[in-house]
């Protein structure tokens, strides 16, 4: 498999530290309110290659965070005059409703910022022996002059970086650059002992501790959204590097951009959707399709014709799945000549979804194989009077498929009400004594309950409105 990495700006060999195993670091939600779609990217695409690694055959060990203390969730707590505490916890829950929904599984593990102070200190304290670090009352900041390779995740050299950045009003550093790995208390704010006095952690300190916390000085992949390379996953190496004295991560993947209406999404815009929203009216697994839809690395767009679009992609796939179950209520023992050859042939849409996948994630043209599995099922197996054999292996190929992209997933095995069946019995009865009229009104009165019928050579399919 090759997978772009951001810190060489090319296409490369996934080549593991540990043969068969995955160290794999996602940055996760500040909980203080419910995420938004841009947020569900980066969850459904990692998602994506953390079940793809798993399918090929690694063992993956997935970590992804809560920063559950904040400048923006200590804002949200003021506001409601409650405790921190109740706000993280609050947006924690809300965060795994619509993860759920989205039908992302859960990391190895979910550790949380306030759970790992004391890794916090021991990281700030031997970064300030080792002079990467200092303290200036109370507050403690990295020194970024001190780290050489500082800007080589986003290739900018620190001169650079250093033209556009200013000390800001209350703070104590010595240059620019340099940022807060911990915070001197404020009235009001939640707030750990430390040898430094009283505070809390920075942002980007808390990644670095719960990666080296949980997985260990060097981690195969750091993944996250674009806008995270600048500056925070930057000095999650530069301060992760400096502790270790070792590489941080060999890998860097990150998602591109969501537009709405093709204009960049931005609370400013007032062109902001929360997952909830949005799957209130479309469901939520018509949001993973359109998220899953393009190359991770592209720009994807949001809009109401492409979502309706998405709902319509996924109709097909769910219809196909259905006629199978049909099928193979109906499918005869004996095999037919050429069934062989037709399961046989399905082995060519999984390599053609595995060299997508393979080729740094491509899920674009890995639904288009499934989509193309779905031609030839349709062509060759449903309506066909198939034998048991060929239904079943149209069925582990398309489960198999769609099992990885984690799509088809709200499939649920419908049942009939009691009299629903005795009207669809009634109407059966009533084509078989040619009586037509009987038939097409029993017809009229199951489609206003909501129940479609189709007559087959194999009997009748129904399906919901």
């Amino acid at each position: 498999m090759k997978v772009y990495n951001t810190l060489t700006r090319k296409k490369e060999e996934l080549v593991p530290i540990t043969p068969g195993e995955i160290k794999m670091y996602a940055c996760g939600p500040t909980v203080y309110n419910y995420i938004h779609i841009g947020n569900a990217r980066p969850l459904c695409i990692f998602d994506i290659l953390r079940r793809y690694l798993e399918y090929r055959g690694y063992n993956v060990k997935f970590v992804q965070n809560f920063t559950d203390i904040d400048d923006k969730i200590i804002r949200r707590a003021n506001e409601e005059h409650v405790d921190f505490s109740e706000i993280s916890e609050r947006y924690i829950k809300e965060f795994w409703t619509d993860a759920d929904g989205l039908n992302v599984r859960h990391a190895t593990i979910n550790p949380k910022a306030t759970e790992n102070i004391d890794a916090i200190i021991q990281i700030i304290s031997t970064l300030i022996e080792r002079g990467y670090a200092y303290e200036a009352q109370g507050d403690v900041y990295f020194s970024t002059e001190k780290f050489k390779d500082y800007g080589k995740l986003s290739h900018q050299p620190l001169e650079d970086l250093e033209a556009g950045a200013r000390i800001m009003v209350g703070e104590v550093k010595r240059e620019p650059m340099d940022f807060a790995v911990w915070k001197a208390a404020k009235p009001g704010e939640p707030a750990w002992d430390s040898p430094w006095g009283k505070g809390r952690p920075g942002w980007h300190i808390e990644c670095s501790a719960m990666n080296w916390r949980y997985l260990g000085d060097t981690i195969d992949i750091h993944c996250g959204g674009q806008d995270l390379i600048f500056p925070h996953h930057e000095n999650e190496i530069a301060q992760s590097e400096c502790f270790t004295g070792k590489p941080f991560a060999h890998y860097w993947m990150h998602n591109g951009y969501i537009n709405v209406d093709n204009v960049k999404m931005s609370k400013s815009l007032g062109n902001f959707f929360t997952v909830r929203d949005v799957a209130e009216k479309y469901g939520y697994e018509p949001i993973r399709y359109l998220l899953i839809s393009a190359q991770y690395r592209s720009p994807i767009n949001y809009s109401t014709d492409i979502i309706e679009q998405c709902i319509a992609a996924l109709n097909r796939l769910y219809t196909c799945r259905d006629s199978l179950d049909f099928e193979l209520k109906n499918a005869v023992d004996a095999e037919h000549d050429g069934d062989k050859a037709i399961i046989d042939g399905f082995d060519k849409y999984r390599e053609q979804f595995i060299s997508a996948m393979d080729d740094d994630l491509n899920t674009a043209d890995a639904i288009a194989s499934i989509f193309e599995l779905v031609r030839d099922i349709n062509t060759n197996v449903v309506g066909k009077t198939p034998s048991k054999a060929l239904v079943e292996g149209a069925i582990a190929m398309f489960d198999e498929l769609t099992g990885v992209l984690g799509l088809v997933y709200n499939r649920k095995a419908e049942t009939l009400d009691s009299d629903v069946e005795a009207l669809i019995e009634a109407r059966t009865n009533a084509r078989k004594e040619k009586n037509w009229a009987e038939a097409d009104r029993i017809r009229d009165q199951l489609k206003e309950m909501g129940i479609v019928l189709e007559d087959t050579a194999q009997g009748v399919k129904w399906h919901r409105e």
